[in-house]
């Protein structure tokens, strides 16, 4: 079976579609993906192995009129491309992960009458997995709340987010050797994204002092480059404060790094939140407040109710609340145990499974 995979813009959409490959490529399944040229999942699904096709698409801006005539000629274009692209490569069912390149591969898709099925890794459904769900054969979503967009139920099918098998794979021993930290030392890993967090990190700061007290503690700070300068002036870490307070701008190992943690703060974005529901981890997390209609707070809502995480608002971050929170998830062996316990609820590890599961039923016509 030949499966399409099609998405981009941000790694939200990406390392889904990825998973979702290697499940695929698992089974003996032939998969082929379409994304933008200039997009990040060029890189990275040339670094999987997966054979890319490049389409133009773009989105436009309301406030320049122009560009909503530009992006959709560049869709109708896309479409045509597209459809060519399917006539010589055939494939059996086509998959949409979101992003502006979905559009014209999805709009290909029903003109061709192959089997298409949608995800959408977030509480709230994207634009354009939205404009494709009424053509969709499944859509698969993260969270049920998602689905109440599409107007025919029977399409909905809860799957979870797919983790990438590289993320489930490390042990917390490879972890803790690549970072330097004991076995029994207790480590907090704190991220804000790929860009890092501004808030996040001044928030953490102003509790440096409080959190080295803390015996055996160890902060692993993921802080973002742009804000990196900044966050290692504001701490000014002495050389044995440093042996616990592992500062870096970056981590392009987050599987080594997220293995080892034993508690976690962080935003509420997609791939964050599937990748530490993966792997059980106990969470504080601070949803961005300027997301597509709030849906990190969403997001986050799911884990808090199954008492998985804490959630606080960032608006919030400069309170004693954030404090409270912060120190009884790194002090309380008890507390982060019954997190992790919730946690296994999302069975998040074999989302990317049910994923194929429904993109082979669509592909036979089930």
């Amino acid at each position: 079976m030949r499966v399409v995979l099609s998405g981009g813009g941000t790694a939200g959409h990406i390392n889904p579609a990825l998973a979702l490959a290697e499940e695929l490529s698992a089974r003996g399944h032939e998969v082929l993906f379409a994304g933008t040229p200039e997009g990040l999942e060029a890189r990275l699904v040339a670094q999987a192995g997966i054979p890319f096709t490049p389409f133009k698409a773009s989105g436009f801006d309301r406030e320049a009129p122009l560009t909503l005539v530009t992006s959709t000629f560049k869709i109708l274009a896309s479409a045509l491309k597209a459809g060519s692209w399917f006539k010589k490569v055939k494939p059996d069912a086509v998959v949409g992960f979101g992003g502006y390149v979905s559009i014209p591969v999805g709009v290909a898709t029903v003109k061709r009458r192959i089997p298409l099925v949608i995800h959408e890794q977030n509480s709230v459904m994207g634009m354009a997995n939205k404009f494709l769900s009424e053509f969709a054969r499944y859509v698969a979503v993260t969270y049920q709340v998602a689905g109440k967009d599409v107007d025919e139920a029977s399409k909905v099918v809860l799957t979870g987010n797919p983790v990438r098998s590289s993320v489930l794979a490390v042990t917390r021993q490879e972890g803790r050797r690549m970072l330097g930290i004991p076995e029994d030392g207790v480590m907090l890993l704190a991220f804000g994204g790929s860009l890092g967090a501004r808030h996040i990190n001044q928030a953490l700061c102003a509790l440096k002092q409080r959190l080295l007290e803390v015996d055996n503690l160890y902060v692993v700070h993921i802080s973002g480059p742009r804000e990196y300068d900044t966050v290692k002036a504001d701490l000014d870490l002495s050389p044995a404060e440093a042996q616990r307070w592992i500062l870096m701008p970056y981590q392009d190992r987050m599987a080594e790094t997220l293995a080892a943690a034993d508690c976690v703060l962080s935003r509420a974005g997609a791939t964050s939140l599937a990748e530490i529901s993966a792997l059980g981890l106990p969470a504080l997390l601070v949803p961005f407040p300027y997301a597509t209609e709030d849906h990190q707070t969403t997001n986050a809502q799911a884990y808090v109710a199954s008492g998985a995480a804490e959630m606080i608002a960032d608006a919030n971050l400069d309170s004693p609340e954030f404090a409270q929170l912060l120190m009884t998830l790194v002090t309380s062996e008890q507390e982060r145990e019954r997190m992790r316990q919730a946690a296994a609820s999302f069975e998040t590890q074999n989302a990317a499974a049910r994923l194929a599961d429904l993109v082979i039923q669509a592909a036979e016509g089930k």
